[in-house]
């Protein structure tokens, strides 16, 4: 399960199904190479693979899945499959998108590409809560193009600056050479932030560590303004929330986009953010897809208690009926499904076009007619 081979020729690798990120882009980088991973160095290769898979490489290669060539899945039945394009392709076509459905994958074959450059260029931000409003507009006027592999920003409080007001901590990482790298940090240092991080030159295997995002890093240990304010109520009436945060990730979206959406089982192509509300202890946790490219979440972090547990939970459905407020009207809730609660409908899961669930439902009778793969959003 920790197979992480590359082939001769230099243009695959062969995963096994317990390999985390970290795993993988050190073990490429040796070869020049590189694939489409998540931020997090603790996270799977192929967990996050079947869901989708979001990272700062998606404008180059797009999500995790549509890296993947071919899979060995071990089925219901006990019986082991080798899925590609060509080989059972129609449960190649589910285990991208709808994949904890269908089987175990015990190890996949997945594109990999050369350095798209030999540096990252990675700065910091802090910002206080009298700046939000402009912090938020200047990230909602930015086009994001793929060399900006990633944008996040996290509410938190840090009592160097305050123990009741959150702050917001912007960490940038762009892809390229020092001369393309500096209109960026120029773009958001313009707006005088309380503190601020030069920004260096990174390998790509220096990339998670800087952002706070690597194997041992605490990333790994167990409507903007309102998010803001929510987290401030929470902190001011539990002070045993303070470590709670709340965080947006933007990531460029050109070769998610480049993919025909018919080609596999993810239905939320032409959709941009990701809002992510976790409660923690409680491991219940929602996330809701509406237009741009953010990853919102919001994270109460707590001395665990039953009474905790409620007070986490009903602020974490506020954050979430809150992005749902703010959203276009009428439009369909949809949810991405590694972050998805379970209490959504299938359509907002797996996709409103009527095709898309009829073909997963036949899948699944033909696949797994016991419904033995049901702990995660399963399909009815």
């Amino acid at each position: 399960m920790k197979t992480n081979q590359i082939s001769a020729n230099g243009d695959s690798a062969r995963l096994g199904g317990g390999v985390n990120t970290h795993e993988v882009i050190n073990a490429l980088a040796v070869h020049g190479k590189v694939t489409a991973t998540t931020n997090g160095g603790c996270t799977s290769q192929l967990g996050p693979a079947l869901g989708g898979g979001f990272g700062r490489y998606m404008g180059f290669f797009g999500l995790i899945l549509d890296n993947i060539i071919d899979m060995t899945v071990v089925l219901a039945n006990g019986t082991i499959a080798e899925v590609s394009s060509t080989s059972n392709p129609d449960l190649y076509w589910a285990m991208k998108g709808a994949g904890q459905n269908f089987g175990i994958v015990t190890e996949a074959n997945f594109n990999v590409y050369d350095f798209p450059t030999p540096h990252w260029f990675s700065s910091e931000f802090t910002f206080a809560g009298p700046q939000l409003e402009n912090l938020f507009k200047h990230i909602g006027d930015m086009y994001q193009p793929k060399e900006l592999g990633s944008v996040y920003t996290t509410f938190v409080i840090n009592p160097q600056y305050s123990t009741t007001e959150p702050m917001m901590v912007l960490h940038l990482d762009y892809a390229g050479t020092p001369d393309e790298a500096r209109p960026w940090f120029d773009y958001f240092n313009d707006l005088h932030p309380v503190a601020t991080r030069k920004w260096e030159a990174l390998s790509p295997t220096e990339v998670q560590p800087a952002a706070g995002q690597d194997i041992d890093s605490g990333v790994c240990a167990h409507g903007h303004t309102w998010l803001y304010d929510l987290l401030k109520q929470l902190v001011s009436e539990h002070p045993d929330f303070n470590s709670t945060i709340g965080q947006f990730e933007n990531y460029a979206q050109q070769g998610v986009e480049a993919v025909d959406p018919a080609s596999t089982a993810y239905a939320h192509r032409d959709d941009g953010i990701l809002v992510y509300v976790l409660n923690s202890f409680l491991h219940s946790h929602s996330a809701d897809r509406i237009k741009f490219t953010v990853n919102r979440s919001f994270s109460p972090v707590y001395p665990a208690s039953a009474a905790n547990d409620a007070i986490a939970t009903a602020y974490g459905n506020k954050a979430r009926a809150l992005w749902h407020a703010g959203d276009t009207p009428g439009r369909n809730v949809t949810a991405y499904v590694n972050y998805a609660n379970g209490d959504e409908s299938l359509e907002a899961v797996y996709g409103y076009e009527s095709w898309r669930l009829e073909r997963l439902r036949a899948l699944k009778k033909r696949y797994d007619p016991e419904n033995k793969f049901r702990f995660y959003n399963p399909i009815q």
